[in-house]
């Protein structure tokens, strides 16, 4: 179902509203109104993501505002078609759950920021201003624990590592000596020396202090 009206801009940004609750865009839309009516009008809102391009296109609108629960098409692949279409289009994703990995995909699609719906709704006109203004928005908690899994990645250095290495890096990180690594890696000193030297290449370790560090850092000593 979709919504429009014809508002007068006078130097407004115009947003629409793509979300499959309409009591929720009808409340956003009146936020927006009453706190920011000067700065942006609602040109329009639809409950289908199918829909969300036209209504893009028919109101040239500058900001988008998806939920990334649509059914059936998905809040991601919405972005992704608002994007592609009309690129000069920003998108604001939002989000009733915690989903890092969906939060991630909806900013690869073109998001350009990303905010839960438990967010004060307050705090929504800063964003899209910001949003607007060419600069991308993601609020604290999301941007911690973006960087929390790229430092666990380790920029693809432990999908580069077998289960030998994992196991290698922790003994190796929790100050084990030589001889100490060698027996539950059922090797000799020797071949636990030769192994050791090849882990630290690997990871771009200098020494085995650093190496303890970056273990850390990746989270392979959190059991």
């Amino acid at each position: 179902m979709t919504a429009s009206v014809t508002p007068v801009r006078d130097g407004r940004y115009a947003v629409v509203i793509v979300d499959d609750h309409a009591l929720f865009a009808q409340g956003l839309a009146l936020l927006l109104e009453s706190r920011a009516g000067d700065t942006f009008t609602v040109a329009g809102s639809t409950t289908a993501g199918e829909e969300a391009v036209a209504l893009v296109g028919r109101e040239a609108a500058d900001i988008a505002i998806v939920d990334l629960a649509l059914p059936p098409l998905g809040g991601v692949e919405t972005i992704q078609r608002i994007v592609s279409t009309y690129p000069a289009t920003k998108v604001l994703a939002l989000s009733g759950t915690d989903d890092l990995d969906l939060a991630a995909a909806a900013l690869r699609a073109g998001a350009a920021g990303f905010l839960g719906k438990s967010a004060d709704p307050d705090v929504l006109v800063a964003p899209l201003l910001a949003i607007a203004s060419g600069v991308r928005v993601v609020c604290a908690d999301l941007m911690d624990a973006l960087l929390a899994a790229s430092d666990r990645t380790g920029d693809g250095r432990l999908a580069r590592l077998d289960e030998r290495d994992l196991q290698l890096w922790r003994l190796l990180a929790r100050g084990l000596d030589t001889t100490e690594i060698a027996r539950p890696m059922l090797v000799s000193e020797r071949t636990a020396k030769r192994m050791i030297a090849s882990l630290l290449h690997k990871i771009g370790a200098a020494n085995r202090i650093e190496a303890a560090a970056m273990a850390g850092r990746y989270g392979l000593l959190d059991d």
